[in-house]
């Protein structure tokens, strides 16, 4: 991308829109994490055709590492997982339409193997997972917003999770809603954000010299 075409791109992005360096599917630019929700409830079918998404994810020899603890709003369940949330993410969350903890399990067996051991890319393949579910939401027209702001240990209590496992992020869903039902502090965060630019993140051989 030559120099004019960057300062366009940065002033599309500052204007909410975004821009790819280079040709991408529509999908990876118009998703984005809102925070404002409707407080439309979410059908456990269309819950669990993210989880459906997401079990299709690529990980290391078919291990799986990834599992889901989920809690729709006005259930018994939801004040608990609500409650791990540190209190910033508390406080928007609290309009989404179902909570996920997404956890990845540490140890797997490897085919022909009789013991577990360590898997090296169970928090890789679950990221794999956590993003095919970000992007069956936008395709069916929920959001996903994914947070690390939990208070570990009081979730790892509240939600029973082995020793074995890695509590990897909270997700937030439900339909994106205007930002005047935020707290005003929320408001500037309510538009699509940019990326670091391609020559930043990606080199050919080894890490430029510093």
């Amino acid at each position: 991308m030559g120099q004019e075409q960057t300062h366009l791109a940065e002033r599309l992005e500052a204007a909410g829109r975004r821009v790819a360096e280079h040709p991408v599917a529509p999908i990876f630019l118009e998703r984005w994490s809102s925070r404002a929700f409707s407080g439309e409830p979410i059908p456990d079918a269309a819950l669990f055709s993210l989880f459906e998404a997401a079990r299709w994810a690529p990980s290391a020899y078919n291990s799986q590492p990834w599992r889901f603890v989920y809690a729709k709003r006005d259930t018994p369940a939801w004040p608990t997982l609500l409650s791990v949330l540190v209190p910033y993410n508390q406080a928007w969350a609290d309009g989404a339409a179902a909570l996920v903890f997404v956890v990845s399990k540490a140890s797997f067996t490897p085919p022909g193997k009789s013991e577990p051991t360590v898997s090296r890319s169970a928090s890789f393949d679950t990221g794999a997972a956590w993003a095919s579910l970000a992007f069956q939401a936008h395709l069916d027209g929920w959001v996903a917003h994914g947070m690390g702001g939990f208070d570990d240990e009081a979730a790892r209590k509240a939600l029973n999770v082995p020793a074995d496992h890695r509590i990897e992020a909270a997700v937030a869903i439900g339909r994106r809603g205007e930002k005047a039902v935020l707290p005003e502090r929320y408001h500037a965060g309510e538009t699509p954000n940019g990326r670091r630019p391609l020559r930043e993140t990606v080199f050919e051989g080894a890490f430029p010299a510093s």
